[in-house]
């Protein structure tokens, strides 16, 4: 053996046998002890320990992603150019169409319009492509081990525990992000808990492999969070000059007839619908070039899903395009969102302003 191959598993050995990595080794074993007897203490059989935690060790990787700061944040409108492509348009109206029956069926039980499931199954996973390849229980061990934000994971691994010792997923299959979200739609196990779905009446919950599910699943987790069948995400607009940014926030809301006294119109220029008595926010995404938004409580419904700006209006922006009848366009060059200036009439007594 060559001399410098020899010193390469030489120093590999060192470094595995290290006291720190041996300090480290037991620290897990030692956290996985104690939390085995909470889990008992919770109902987890130990069928379902020895299942799980079959050669689960700490994955490195998993903390530098939970560590990593962004070397850079993107603006909205490299967001978009990543995220609202016309392949991901074209492809969510092909699979709207090939699940219509469906999600049709979806939209009329849970109140939610089949084009936002559509959005969010392809902004989440690539619909159903990139559901994640990290072990869950894994991952999630390693979270609530590593201890940045123990307690919640560790309560995300006992809840993830009981999906698998329910039988809705098998071990195997049990995969998803670094971060614990798993299947189609992404949830993490608090939240697979609370909304997921047997829709395919199989007697799982099964957002991993069944189409069904995730559906159901995504539909009831908008219903059950405050979504208003009937109604739009919101719309692009646009501000008169000198309009005030203290304006543009989500604690800001006002009907589209008062956003119209002070100057908002229509993206196209024209005139809100004032007879709407909806409470709508404006928002100006970072990088975007002078775009705003308006919108309503879809938009802050979507936010709950994701708590971002760019996430939850490229969904709207998405389900629009998806849905539109002039078939599948790619995302529209940026436009500032600015009117000409225009002469405001001071507000009547009737608004509160």
């Amino acid at each position: 053996m060559k001399h410098w191959l020899r010193s390469v598993f030489v120093l590999a050995a060192l470094a595995f046998s290290s006291p720190a990595a041996a300090q480290n080794a037991n620290t897990f074993d030692i956290w996985l002890q104690n939390f085995k007897k909470e889990a008992r203490a919770q109902g987890i059989s130990d069928t379902t320990l020895n299942q799980a935690f079959q050669n689960v060790r700490p994955i490195e990787r998993v903390i530098e992603l939970d560590r990593k700061q962004p070397e850079r944040k993107i603006g909205f409108n490299e967001y978009q150019q990543k995220t609202m492509t016309a392949q991901r348009v074209a492809e969510g109206r092909r699979l709207l169409a090939e699940h219509w029956t469906t999600l049709k069926r979806i939209e009329k039980q849970y109140g939610v319009q089949a084009q936002y499931i559509v959005a969010l199954w392809g902004m989440e996973t690539s619909y159903g492509r990139n559901t994640g390849g990290f072990d869950i229980i894994a991952s999630l061990s390693t979270l609530a081990w590593e201890g940045r934000r123990g307690p919640y994971f560790r309560g995300e691994l006992l809840k993830a525990l009981r999906i698998l010792q329910e039988g809705h997923v098998s071990r195997a299959d049990f995969k998803g992000s670094w971060a614990g979200a798993m299947g189609q739609v992404q949830f993490m196990p608090s939240s697979w808990k609370s909304y997921a779905v047997d829709d395919d009446g199989d007697g799982h919950r099964n957002i991993w492999t069944s189409k069904r599910d995730a559906f159901a699943s995504a539909a009831n987790y908008l219903s059950q969070r405050g979504w208003q069948y009937g109604q739009s995400w919101g719309q692009q607009v646009r501000v008169p000059q000198g309009f005030s940014k203290n304006l543009m926030d989500r604690n800001v809301r006002k009907t589209a007839a008062e956003w119209a006294r002070l100057g908002v119109r229509k993206f196209d220029g024209s005139a809100l619908n004032v007879k709407d008595t909806t409470l709508f926010y404006l928002v100006e995404p970072r990088g975007g070039d002078g775009q705003v938004f308006m919108g309503g409580p879809n938009l802050q419904t979507i936010m709950s899903w994701n708590n971002s700006n760019f996430f939850a209006i490229t969904v709207g922006e998405l389900a629009d395009q998806i849905a539109a009848k002039d078939g599948a366009k790619p995302a529209q060059k940026p436009v500032p969102s600015v009117l000409p200036a225009i002469t405001i009439q001071p507000p009547t007594n009737h608004y509160n302003n």
